[in-house]
């Protein structure tokens, strides 16, 4: 697909949304995000009810404009037609990236889970756009019981994977480690807490671009 995937992936966790005044927030948030430069954003809720992911993607949609921004629903194949987002992210547990393929159609991004200590057995051949690859670090953001790889697990999976596949990696990744990460082989920074709980997300953004390139 002719898309370039960014250097750093943010991830929007629904644990960091209030519950007060939620849609002023997500409105102001996304706008923000969108004049910072934000090119791909991920939209993650695992225990929301369909009501709660649905009006938080549409605010997402309508403050982070198509022509200027991918959006991917964490999980939720089914949503994404009536949220106008651009694609998902399927994992353990999830629809398979054959499926969600089969039934988004070729324009959406897909992106999956690739592996950790080693790529999974025979995952390059599905129809993924983008692999995650980890936990790099150990991370509070989401529930994992695999062990950090670190810096060397994600240079030992480019290996694997080889030179063309996209390699987005997470858990754990600061600003301080994100450089070495990425020279490992990794093509993005899949990033959430270290962007979403600091005062100003959107400046925080820029301040990881300023210092990635």
């Amino acid at each position: 697909m002719e898309f370039s995937f960014p250097k750093v992936y943010p991830i929007l966790d629904s644990s960091i949304i209030p519950s007060a005044r939620r849609d002023e927030f997500l409105h102001e948030l996304g706008s923000s995000l969108t004049r910072a430069g934000v090119t791909l954003l991920e939209y993650r809720n695992k225990n929301g009810a369909d009501e709660v992911i649905l009006a938080d993607a549409r605010i997402l949609r309508a403050a982070l404009p198509p022509g200027e921004v991918k959006l991917i629903l964490d999980d939720r194949v089914d949503l994404i037609d009536a949220t106008g987002f651009d694609g998902v992210h399927v994992d353990d547990g999830d629809r398979t990236p054959a499926e969600a393929r089969r039934l988004l159609g070729p324009d959406r991004i897909i992106g999956t889970f690739g592996g950790s200590d080693s790529l999974l057995p025979g995952i390059l051949k599905e129809p993924a756009d983008y692999f995650a690859v980890g936990p790099v670090f150990a991370t509070r953001t989401k529930k994992t019981e695999k062990a950090p790889i670190g810096v060397e697990g994600v240079r030992r999976l480019r290996e694997q994977a080889g030179p063309d596949v996209i390699l987005s990696a997470a858990a754990g990744i600061t600003l301080e480690t994100a450089k070495a990460v990425l020279n490992a082989g990794a093509n993005m920074v899949a990033v959430a807490e270290a962007i979403f709980r600091a005062q100003e997300p959107a400046t925080e953004f820029q301040r990881w671009i300023e210092l990635l390139g």
